[in-house]
């Protein structure tokens, strides 16, 4: 294998693949915060509450819409630049990953159609249904590709047959540690993500003085809300899966903690169960990931404690400049945890991409370093373009504010439409 190849190859997927996820993340918490604003909604039939489902319905539509297009392309990778991964472990990865195509491709996206489009077409109860439906299968999309990639990091449950992976204990892929535990700690990252997303947003508009302050003092309110719970969701999930990697990769606990005795009987261990080699991942890469995941965290969590305090007080949150300002400059943090994390988890179990089964070297496809470089050049632009798109109209809706969003319009014929009462008479 060319090392420029390799190289190339694990660059393509490191960015695409991190791209990618930040649209998931924002994407799975903040439907799930909408979802829980239209229950509301339907329940109170108060106007206020419905407008606020349809704003940050908005956001969370045109979020999901770009998000799903960097997925689609995505896969393309795994045929083009991981065809010895297909052939090695496909008959394990394969099924997991039809799962969740069939979930994300077909179910989500079709109730989400019936969900945008449904607005005065069906039942208010019938409607709210439509928006949980698509959270829920969102959440079993996020839990098979972590089936997926859990296998990567811990295989478990596989046999081998004529050089080839094959599946033996389907319940113990599927209860996985390294899949259910991230699982939990994703969840709990994309709520942070999409609470610092609304603090952000609803703080920009109450510094501008906006008409709006009480729809925006409501959506600060929810943000900081959802942040603060969240935070210490993954804080607790992320610690257990710490706790776990003395057992499934004491090389990359052994990085990270910078145990130079500990690496090399790791290092040690290894050459002698698969020969010799470099066991060593990179550890700019892996200590680097974890260091900004856990600083990340930390300012995140001194913001969020002072938050839930501050959030209590009308008049605070309504007039307090200097905390709308700090509210406005970490909308970015989770988005740092997630990638840090991300870069953690991966780059430190190199150099395998099955855990102790099958070499990264040994998964790239075998194509020339002209077709990897063409081949980087044209996804890494596409997912720019599409990250900067994804911005555009996200920052155009949120700086538009809430009046008059396209995401539930009435465009029913007016004859169809219910009828507006009379103005009063008294008046006059």
């Amino acid at each position: 294998m060319h090392q420029d190849v390799l190289d190339l190859a694990r660059l393509q997927f490191g960015l695409t693949a991190a791209g990618h996820f930040l649209f998931v993340a924002l994407t799975l918490g903040l439907g799930t915060i909408v979802a829980v604003l239209q229950t509301r909604a339907t329940l109170t039939r108060r106007p206020e509450d419905d407008r606020q489902v349809r704003f940050w319905g908005q956001l969370y539509v045109i979020n999901y819409a770009v998000g799903i297009v960097t997925g689609l392309v995505m896969e393309f990778q795994f045929g083009m630049a991981w065809s010895g991964l297909t052939h090695e472990a496909g008959n394990i990865l394969g099924a997991s990953l039809a799962v969740e195509t069939l979930v994300a491709f077909f179910v989500e996206s079709t109730f989400l159609g019936l969900w945008i489009f449904g607005w005065h077409r069906l039942g208010r109860w019938a409607h709210l249904a439509t928006i949980w439906v698509v959270v829920l299968t969102a959440y079993l999309s996020a839990y098979w590709i972590l089936v997926s990639n859990g296998f990567l990091n811990h295989p478990v449950g596989y046999g081998s047959e004529d050089g080839t992976l094959v599946l033996t204990d389907p319940a113990a892929v599927l209860t996985n540690p390294a899949a259910l535990l991230p699982l939990v700690h994703i969840l709990a990252g994309a709520l942070l993500t999409a609470g610092f997303l609304m603090a952000g947003i609803s703080a920009y508009h109450l510094f501008r003085r906006t008409a709006e302050a009480d729809f925006f003092r409501r959506g600060l309110r929810t943000g900081v809300y959802v942040a603060a719970p969240a935070l210490l969701a993954a804080a607790v999930s992320g610690g257990l899966q710490f706790a776990a990697l003395a057992s499934f990769q004491p090389m990359k606990s052994a990085v990270f903690g910078g145990r130079a005795a500990e690496v090399a009987r790791v290092q040690a261990e290894l050459t002698s169960r698969f020969g010799p080699g470099d066991y060593i991942p990179s550890e700019g890469w892996t200590q680097g990931g974890g260091l900004v995941m856990l600083i990340s965290f930390g300012l995140m969590m001194y913001l969020c404690f002072a938050g839930v305090i501050l959030a209590a007080f009308r008049k605070v949150v309504l007039r307090f400049r200097l905390w709308h300002l700090v509210l406005m400059a970490s909308v970015p943090l989770p988005y740092l945890a997630m990638t840090g994390g991300w870069v953690f988890r991966e780059a430190g179990r190199q150099p395998w991409v099955v855990y102790g089964l099958l070499r990264t070297e040994d998964a790239v496809s075998d194509v020339s370093p002209g077709t990897m470089r063409l081949s980087l050049t044209v996804f890494a632009t596409l997912f720019l373009l599409l990250a900067v798109l994804n911005g555009w109209l996200m920052a155009r809706h949120a700086h538009r504010g809430p009046d008059d969003p396209g995401l539930g319009r009435d465009e029913r014929a007016a004859g169809d439409a219910p009828p507006v009462p009379a103005a009063p008479l008294s008046r006059y």
